[in-house]
């Protein structure tokens, strides 16, 4: 399943996006079976778009078995979030807004 939620984009994308996922709420859409070729164009579109767009968001999310948490994520606007784990939690990260860096599992030395 992959699932893209949008926030504030032109009806141009949205037109695109309803083309090709099923929209089951305002600004949400669900794609049941897209295969890796589909889901990568359509976010290549959305990626050739988004310049274009004020103050907007998109999120797409999708299963993927080989990460922690068993799915990926995709953003484009502000702010821009990460996932990662920590003690077998998944948690999302965004960036620090005070410029203090935080050191994550990966940063640490073993």
């Amino acid at each position: 399943m992959t699932v893209v939620v949008t926030r504030n984009v032109s009806d141009r994308i949205r037109g695109f996006l309803s083309s090709s996922m099923l929209e089951i709420a305002p600004g949400v859409y669900t794609g049941a079976r897209l295969s890796v070729a589909v889901r990568e164009r359509i976010w290549s579109v959305l990626e050739d778009w988004f310049p274009a767009e004020k103050e907007a968001g998109i999120v797409m999310v999708w299963r993927e078995p080989r990460l922690p948490g068993g799915q990926a994520l995709k953003m484009l606007g502000v702010p821009p979030v990460n996932l990662v784990e920590v003690d077998g939690m998944v948690l999302a990260m965004r960036p620090s807004s005070s410029g203090v860096s935080v050191n994550t599992p990966a940063d640490s030395a073993c």
